[in-house]
């Protein structure tokens, strides 16, 4: 790969909705697309992808990985839980979701549990977690280069992409058999 920095910043690492672009008042749901589509548009792998629906928040809604909504508003928290399940469903099933967020929800009803707060902290981690995967992205870039030379083939530019597809693919499937064994140990203490 020629350019590894024109692809991180391809990627728009640093898209993420935080309590500064949250307003202080609750939203309708069309609004609440509206903020989500504004944030993260431009990660959209095709222009005809939808970053959030009506659909999905009601079936968020039904499936009760958030807490009832009032008078077709959602609050602050509601925005905070709808950006952690936009995180979490690209990698774990939606009754995953549902089972890592059942206390939580509950703890914000009955315990006013301040969300900003773990959100904040969230962010903490994913601003780390993008500054690892770039670290990463350039190791196994370097590493695939390295491999890439044992080929005397003239299609060495689409060899060092299969190789780095099936090697960032391995590393996914870690983190997700990781992701998926906590939320085991989650499902096991309730």
């Amino acid at each position: 790969m020629e350019n590894v920095e024109q692809f991180l910043e391809q990627l728009q690492l640093d898209k993420n909705i935080t309590l500064d672009d949250i307003p202080n008042i609750d939203l309708y749901m069309d609004q609440v697309i509206q903020l989500f589509e504004s944030k993260y548009g431009g990660t959209k792998r095709n222009e005809d992808d939808k970053i959030l629906t009506k659909t999905m928040i009601n079936n968020y809604a039904k499936g009760k990985l958030f807490f009832p909504i009032n008078n077709k508003k959602y609050s602050r928290d509601h925005l905070l839980l709808i950006s952690i399940i936009y995180q979490l469903k690209g990698t774990i099933s939606i009754n995953d979701i549902k089972h890592v967020l059942e206390n939580l929800n509950k703890k914000i009803v009955k315990e006013n549990f301040r969300l900003d707060l773990l959100y904040t902290c969230f962010l903490t981690l994913v601003e780390q977690n993008v500054n690892q995967f770039k670290r990463d992205i350039r190791e196994i870039v370097s590493g695939t280069t390295e491999e890439i030379q044992h080929f005397e083939d003239e299609d060495t530019d689409y060899l060092e992409k299969v190789l780095l597809i099936s090697s960032l693919s391995y590393m996914s499937n870690l983190y997700r058999r990781a992701v998926e064994k906590l939320v085991d140990d989650i499902q096991h203490e309730e």
